[in-house]
């Protein structure tokens, strides 16, 4: 039995290509600690992309404290996203498994769509970051290889993505805690040397209702983003994981790297023109530890670029896509080369691709709030056998699409549409709410609609 266990357990093992997809993860293969989640969020969210944030707070007009007050509060929402990682544990599955609950099989593929277009958004975001920033160092130990020191930079960021997405799970934990110990302790250098400076008094004038909000969206929307993806870092744990102790792991990695790297972004902000953040902060530091930055800020990419690949591929199988993780992971690895190429040799798309992106959080916001609210509902208690079902199935409803959820997912996204503003679309009621931005608060309605709607036709927990 002992020789039976070890043999499944090499499914998933470091440096050995995972076999297991959005299929339900045995008991028997079941491995690991909560503290392993501690490490996988505070790695994968010690990235440059926070720095952006604090200092975009500071642009929308607020001062120091206020700005440092918006990204506290932005970190305390891994409190949520980690405790929705309880859903892998009890069903052994990917999120986006899960939330077929929520919106029924076929109601579940759009968002499926969607989410899989932002995972390899960002990936390209992040690729084209770390690939400028390996460019940049290139340049400053005295290569200047133009073209081809760029292809060399993209062919490195994404060797070091892909491979490590591409061996799976227990691979991604372990390289996410690694790469953590030398982007925490550069990063820690990078306050010592920022923090000092920060000018702490308040602005002439205040930031108002809409500066306040665009803070908000923006520090909120890195978390949100997270939403279809905890279970597929929990599902391997054991049963009798508890919910306390894979909160308060997860929460805390992703806590105290956003909120560190958040206020080095204020701070720099208060000093220096941000328009470039990489080489506005550069600025701010010693000759001698600017090529350490731009290794920093290459890690970071990467480490962020590693879970997102990762829960790309599980989201190509919840999509239908008859391949292994491993092998559809292939698709996600190819898109995103292609856009990284694009973006860096023929067009910059880059500042449109991020327009478009932060653009979906009209739908985001909703859906997470209709899934996090399903799962309290059902206190995490699924058939999991059933999430694996089509037509006949307990998930399956109407046709496919469980009315009440799929009623509060647009329910929350016309709120959002209307009290949306981005640079691609302002609601028609931005100018009566004085330019507050409202999209998050799409994820509230959403939430009390479903609840009510449910209500009428009661959402159980699955028998134990």
């Amino acid at each position: 039995m002992a020789t039976h266990v070890a043999e499944q357990r090499q499914s998933d093992e470091v440096f050995r290509v995972e076999t297991h997809g959005i299929d339900r993860i045995p008991d028997e293969e079941r491995h690991g600690s909560a503290k392993d989640l501690f490490w996988l969020w505070f790695g994968s969210n010690l990235t440059f992309t926070y720095v952006i944030n604090g200092a975009l707070a500071v642009a929308f007009g607020l001062s120091f404290w206020q700005a440092t007050a918006v990204v506290v509060v932005g970190g305390l929402a891994f409190f949520v996203i980690s405790a929705a990682g309880l859903s892998g544990i009890r069903t052994g599955t990917a999120t986006l498994v899960i939330s077929r609950a929520a919106f029924g099989t076929r109601g579940n593929w759009p968002a499926g769509v969607l989410n899989w277009v932002v995972s390899i958004g960002y990936t390209i975001v992040n690729t084209v970051v770390g690939t400028l920033a390996l460019e940049v160092f290139f340049a400053e130990i005295g290569w200047q290889g133009g073209d081809t020191a760029r292809a060399l930079a993209l062919l490195v960021t994404l060797t070091l993505t892909f491979a490590v997405a591409m061996w799976g799970h227990a691979t991604v934990q372990f390289a996410e805690r690694w790469m953590a110990y030398a982007l925490a302790a550069g990063f820690a250098a990078l306050l010592v040397f920022v923090l000092p400076g920060a000018d702490t008094a308040a602005p002439a004038t205040g930031p108002g209702a809409a500066g306040w909000s665009l803070a908000f969206v923006v520090m909120l929307a890195s978390p949100f983003s997270y939403v279809p993806m905890p279970a597929d870092y929990t599902r391997y744990l054991p049963g009798t994981t508890s919910l306390r102790s894979i909160t308060w792991s997860g929460a805390l990695g992703g806590f105290l790297s956003s909120v560190a790297l958040g206020v080095a972004g204020v701070a720099a902000a208060t000093q220096t023109d941000m328009t470039d953040a990489v080489a506005g902060t550069e600025g701010l530091l010693p000759g001698w530890f600017q090529p350490v930055f731009l290794a920093l800020v290459l890690l970071g990419s990467v480490t962020n670029s590693i879970i997102t690949l990762y829960s790309s591929s599980l989201n190509l199988q919840v999509l239908g896509i008859p391949w292994s993780r491993s092998r559809a992971i292939l698709i996600s690895a190819a898109v995103t080369a292609a856009g990284s190429l694009w973006a860096l040799f023929f067009a910059d798309f880059t500042e449109s691709l991020l327009s478009f992106l932060s653009l979906l959080i009209i739908v985001f916001a909703p859906w997470s709030g209709v899934f996090l609210t399903d799962m309290v509902l059902r206190r995490c208690r699924y058939d999991a056998d059933a999430l694996h079902v089509g037509p006949g199935g307990a998930y399956w409803y109407r046709a496919g699409y469980h009315p009440a959820g799929m009623a509060a997912l647009l329910t929350g996204i016309a709120f959002s549409a209307l009290t949306c503003d981005s640079e691609l679309w302002t609601g028609p009621l931005v100018a009566p709410l004085g330019g507050a931005d409202l999209t998050l608060l799409g994820s509230v309605v959403a939430a009390l609609t479903y609840a009510a709607l449910a209500s009428r036709t009661p959402v159980r927990p699955a028998a134990r």
